[in-house]
């Protein structure tokens, strides 16, 4: 662990208490944490928190989410970093504004999570002795999406001269790739600068503007000259005095917007450019304050009103993690456009490409089904529209329905893991990557997310439309995919990684042949309910999958898929080999300080044949079909493999917290649950520079609500169990249940349940494992495990 960190939890004062996430101090070599965990974005667009000035370790990226482009045949897609927008360069008194030279007299850096606003403080004394007091500030509107602003403030100490570089900088590229072609610059009424550009490969035009406004005491116009370079157009202003103690002002707004922008379908090039034009001017007219109460009274409307999480703790940090956990939710996911979905970093880094993977369903999705169905929904119907590119997976390898590819782009790009990964430590090879070709109960993954949607949400219309298709397609899959074996007498799911990627190319991997069983299981009660509540539908979707032959294959296999048996000491076979595997001593592997630290002694072929794990397998399938186990059989289950499990995976540690809590382990659960919200926002200084770790924030979300807060649905029924660890005193929160909104508080003593709109129809909830049925307000004692 870095133990000389710069991170700073406790600068918020009064209503910012608990809503500020600091950086106290300058590191060059630790620029990456903070371009991570402070980053800005509004689910179109992603802003990597870089400064406006340059510096040598620094990863400038601005992503646009749905804008994917191949550079070259040999590799995969990818999400193009696209032009710079914040850049600015200043000389003050002739000297550059560089904080590696010169003496740092004072620097914070803030993100204010409630109103999504990055704040820069600083004092800085030059080579020459000069002092000037600079505050840079911007945000990434969360009410019109296609915008930034900056506003940056510099007070002098002495009578000074500033001269400023600033404009657009398209010179970007992904770790050396360039994505984009040269494109046009211009300069609209000597003040809009414009740069267009468009990806080589998908041909997606981007059109970008910025512009500036300098105030003085009032509204002024320095001297500039607009200047253009390959890929750049930016003006440079010079000789702008500043007597001392006053205060200058520079603002830049800057807008993006992109052909495949849904609202814009179908318009030309020019008239793309002469729109975003237009939205520049208006955004220029407005300026930087009625911008920001636009932006803070939408995140308000969207995060912060209608999902309120408080959480009244001897460790407040706690509070502080699940609202960064919040914030990068609703930072990352792409709520405006169904062809799109959610990266494993967001989008605030180039880690993982922008690629979507099962993260989305077992781990982020839970927390829109439950607080914002919408966006849930838009998220599921992206699978849907994807469809094409699982067919397609499927048909390559030889299989029937939807086989969802283990990495997913755009909508029929299919399958985009790359091939190679890094380097083999004894062979010095490259490793193959090999969850791309067998990781597949990705398949699995989609029906449970859309089944769990369905029985929170009661959204019929869903089903209708995409969540019967996407069930009965991705069970066509599984009952190809089955392997029959004549020896024993059972259809078997052979060659595969499970969720526990260090043990690849295994035979009936358990989480995959039960989500299989499950997935096909599900398939033959919605065939047979089809056929008798919705003949009409039963009838397009014979058409379009073939219902009849899919059921009898269905009927054929459902009980010959094998499934690994619990042993007489309680323990689930992880698959065919696992318990057969050397056992070690991992206690330098689970007490390590960075991940992955078994690989600086083991290679991958070496670990595969070891009884360690990744991250949860056995385990998160007793969470997510947690009916189909005893409570006697989980504990077995969790004294074997979590001792085994190093939580190498960002998605771990939250699915052990949650298995704690039901276990009673109120201890563990929570400090699983700080592990897990330290990942990020924790001390450690090297843990996010390839990006925040999605799926591990929607990991915290469940943490509190499915662990500490108890909620569950199973069997399409309501439990709500709290049970809070000893750091809490009270926990409150809200969730979506079938339309209508549920408010809950727990304590140590009780549980409140109240329903926020009243209804004549009664709510039967399971509380502590009692049916009770609610009219407006229900009040229970808590019960201990």
């Amino acid at each position: 662990m870095v133990t000389n960190t710069l991170m700073n939890y406790t600068t918020g004062r009064e209503n910012l208490q608990h809503w500020l996430v600091s950086e106290d101090g300058f590191r060059p070599e630790w620029l990456g944490k903070g371009e991570s965990v402070f980053s800005l974005g509004n689910g179109y667009m992603g802003l990597r928190s870089v400064t406006e000035e340059h510096y040598a370790n620094e990863t400038r990226n601005l992503f646009v989410a749905g804008t994917f482009n191949k550079f070259a045949e040999n590799e995969v897609t990818e999400l193009p970093n696209a032009a710079d927008l914040i850049w600015m360069e200043f000389k003050l008194d002739g000297i550059r504004f560089d904080l590696t030279q010169g003496n740092i007299l004072s620097y914070r850096r803030t993100l204010n999570l409630k109103e999504a606003e990055l704040v820069r403080d600083i004092t800085w004394q030059s080579s020459n002795g000069n002092v000037y007091d600079l505050t840079f500030r911007r945000f990434v509107s969360m009410d019109n999406l296609h915008v930034i602003a900056q506003r940056v403030t510099i007070t002098p100490k002495q009578n000074s001269v500033l001269s400023l570089t600033s404009g657009i900088d398209g010179q970007t590229t992904n770790s050396g790739v360039q994505h984009f072609l040269e494109g046009n610059k211009r300069l609209y009424d000597g003040r809009f600068m414009q740069q267009i550009q468009t990806t080589t490969e998908s041909g997606i035009d981007f059109v970008f503007h910025s512009v500036h406004r300098f105030y003085q005491r009032e509204s002024m116009n320095p001297t500039s000259i607009i200047k253009m370079d390959r890929r750049q157009i930016f003006f440079d202003y010079s000789d702008i005095e500043i007597p001392a103690n006053e205060v200058f002002t520079i603002e830049k707004y800057s807008t993006v917007f992109t052909s495949r922008d849904k609202e814009l379908n179908a318009v030309t090039t020019e008239e793309l450019a002469n729109h975003a034009l237009n939205v520049t001017r208006n955004v220029e007219s407005k300026g930087y304050e009625n911008l920001f109460i636009e932006h803070i009274q939408a995140w308000d409307e969207l995060v912060w009103s209608r999902t309120p999480i408080n959480i009244k703790s001897k460790e407040m940090f706690d509070q502080l993690a699940i609202r960064f956990a919040q914030y990068h939710l609703a930072v990352m996911t792409p709520k405006h456009d169904n062809r799109m979905n959610v990266g494993a970093k967001g989008l605030s880094g180039e880690g993982y490409k922008g690629h979507t993977f099962w993260d989305t369903e077992i781990f982020i999705l839970p927390y829109y089904t439950y607080t914002n169905p919408k966006i849930a929904r838009s998220l599921l119907e992206y699978r849907y529209l994807s469809l094409p590119g699982a067919h397609r997976k499927a048909k390559e390898n030889g299989y029937d329905g939807a086989m969802f590819p283990w990495e997913s782009a755009w909508l029929d790009d299919g399958e985009v893991t790359p091939v190679w990964g890094a380097a083999d430590i004894v062979t010095g090879e490259a490793t193959k990557i090999w969850s791309g070709f067998i990781e597949q109960h990705i398949t699995s993954d989609v029906a449970f997310a859309a089944w769990q949607y369905y029985h929170i949400t009661g959204d019929q219309e869903f089903m209708d439309h995409y969540g019967y298709e996407l069930l009965i397609d991705t069970a066509k899959f599984w009952a190809s995919r089955l392997e029959w074996n004549e020896s024993e007498n059972r259809y078997e799911i052979n060659q595969v990684v499970g969720p526990d990627e260090y043990k690849e190319h295994v035979n009936n991997n358990a989480f995959t042949n039960y989500t299989a069983h499950w997935n096909i299981q599900k398939a033959i009660e919605y065939v047979e309910l089809l056929r008798i509540e919705k003949p009409n539908l039963f009838e397009q979707l014979n058409a379009k999958l073939d219902l009849e032959t899919a059921e009898a294959r269905f009927r054929h296999v459902l009980d010959l898929i094998y499934l690994p048996q619990v042993r007489e000491d309680g323990v689930l076979p992880q698959d065919d080999t696992y318990l057969q595997k050397e056992i070690i001593d991992l206690s330098k592997y689970k007490n390590q300080e960075n991940v992955g630290s078994m690989f600086y002694d083991y290679n991958l072929e070496q670990v595969n044949e070891i009884q360690v794990s990744k991250q949860a397998d056995v385990m998160i399938l007793m969470y997510l079909l947690e009916d189909l186990f005893s409570a006697d059989v989980k504990r077995a289950n969790w004294e074997y493999y979590e001792p085994k499990t190093l939580h190498d995976s960002s998605l771990s540690l939250s699915t052990h917290s949650v298995l704690a809590s039901d276990l009673g382990n109120r201890e563990l659960a929570y400090s699983l649950f700080r592990r897990a919200s330290e990942i990020d926002l924790g001390p450690n200084m090297k843990t996010s520079d390839a990006g925040i770790h999605a799926a591990s924030l929607g990991g915290i979300w469940q943490a509190v609500i499915n662990g500490f807060g108890g909620v569950r649905m199973t069997s399409g029924n309501l439990r709500i169990s709290p049970m809070l660890p000893e750091a809490w005193d009270e926990l409150t929160f809200s969730i979506n249940w079938k339309g209508e909104t549920l408010d809950i508080y727990a304590s140590h003593d009780k549980v409140v349940l109240t329903r926020r709109a009243p209804s004549i129809e009664p709510l039967t909830v399971e509380i502590y494992g009692e049916k009770q049925t609610i009219t407006e307000t229900f009040t229970s004692e808590v019960l201990s495990v």
